[in-house]
């Protein structure tokens, strides 16, 4: 691409990112801080991709998703999921009807364009599965009749890593479908007495508008994909994943550390997010950096550790991190 194309690319760029703004501050009107937690799941929005979040309960999750929720112009469902849950509770189910003696579907919470996923890792395998095709096929099958989802469909699903008793851990199949795996940790002092202010009244009442719609996030879509990526950071991007299954071949002693690496799964949404936080920034290109901001939350749930690194006390992040600062920057 030319010097001239890439600068054009980047105006269009910079008219048409100018609704990020207005979201970012209609959100923050209700969240303090979690600036991390924002920008991730406005990546994820643009990016077409879902997002896990993982964190203790009171950091702000379910509030900060059902926020973004109301920012846009679009239907929104909170499913909280729990041990009884079943696949009819989620995707809907035929209802009988007498007088005729014929079937009618009734569609279930899943038709929205965001869906919240409360603890998510609290319903059995079957509910994951149901909700995994919504995931990844963008449809839903009652009875004999498949259905299609929204074009713009997000499921956004919270885990809380503590109070393990009567959860169901996730299949890797399907943390695989998710983009992003955010950790949430604390705010800081500052924030904390911020949140205090705002959020200690009895009657709270902050009403969040509508301030962008459904077609202006999938034309924004559209632009994502146009925004340039070097050749170089191609191969950056491939060597990124490539380390995590070969790590001898870029001179990283973890072989010992790593059972599985990161699927091609991850190297396309490693590119998609990366241009996705491109287009956060105003620009229309990628850099390095931009790379390296998001991959962590793209690969920490896409390389598997064996029992040697858990003895050893070596996280999915340390081996990432290494990996990071190991491959040469283009």
């Amino acid at each position: 691409m030319r010097q001239e194309e890439i600068q054009a690319l980047n105006d269009k760029v910079r008219q048409e990112s100018a609704f990020v703004s207005r979201l970012r501050d209609e959100i923050h009107r209700l969240i303090v801080g979690q600036e991390y937690l924002v920008d991730r799941l406005l990546v994820g929005l643009l990016a077409n991709g879902h997002v896990l979040l993982e964190g203790v309960p009171g950091l702000a999750k379910t509030l900060s998703v059902s926020t973004l929720a109301k920012g846009i112009r679009a239907t929104f469902h909170r499913i909280q999921f729990t041990p009884d849950l079943l696949p009819a509770d989620l995707v809907g189910t035929q209802i009988f009807n007498p007088r005729d003696s014929s079937f009618s579907v009734k569609k279930g919470p899943i038709f929205a364009n965001v869906i919240l996923a409360d603890e998510i890792n609290r319903a059995p395998a079957k509910v994951q599965s149901a909700l995994l095709e919504a995931m990844q096929e963008r449809q839903v099958t009652i009875g004999e009749e498949t259905f299609m989802l929204p074009d713009l469909f997000l499921v956004l699903a919270t885990q809380n890593p503590i109070e393990q008793e009567g959860t169901y851990a996730l299949p890797e199949a399907q943390v695989d479908r998710f983009m992003l795996k955010l950790k949430i940790t604390y705010p800081n002092k500052k924030e904390e007495q911020e949140i205090l202010r705002r959020m200690a009244h009895v009657d709270r009442n902050i009403e969040i508008k509508a301030v962008i719609t459904p077609e202006e996030i999938l034309r924004a879509r559209k632009l994502v994909d146009q925004i340039y990526l070097d050749e170089k950071l191609e191969t950056y991007i491939v060597d990124l994943v490539m380390a995590t299954r070969e790590p001898e071949a870029y001179k990283l002693n973890l072989k010992s550390y790593i059972e599985y690496g990161a699927s091609p799964r991850g190297t396309i949404n490693l590119t998609l997010a990366a241009k996705a936080y491109a287009f956060l920034q105003g620009r229309g290109y990628v850099t390095p950096q931009d790379v390296k901001k998001i991959g962590l939350d793209v690969l920490r749930h896409r390389v598997i550790i064996t029992y040697e690194a858990e003895a050893d006390e070596v996280t999915t992040e340390d081996i990432i991190n290494k990996v990071f600062d190991t491959v040469v920057v283009p």
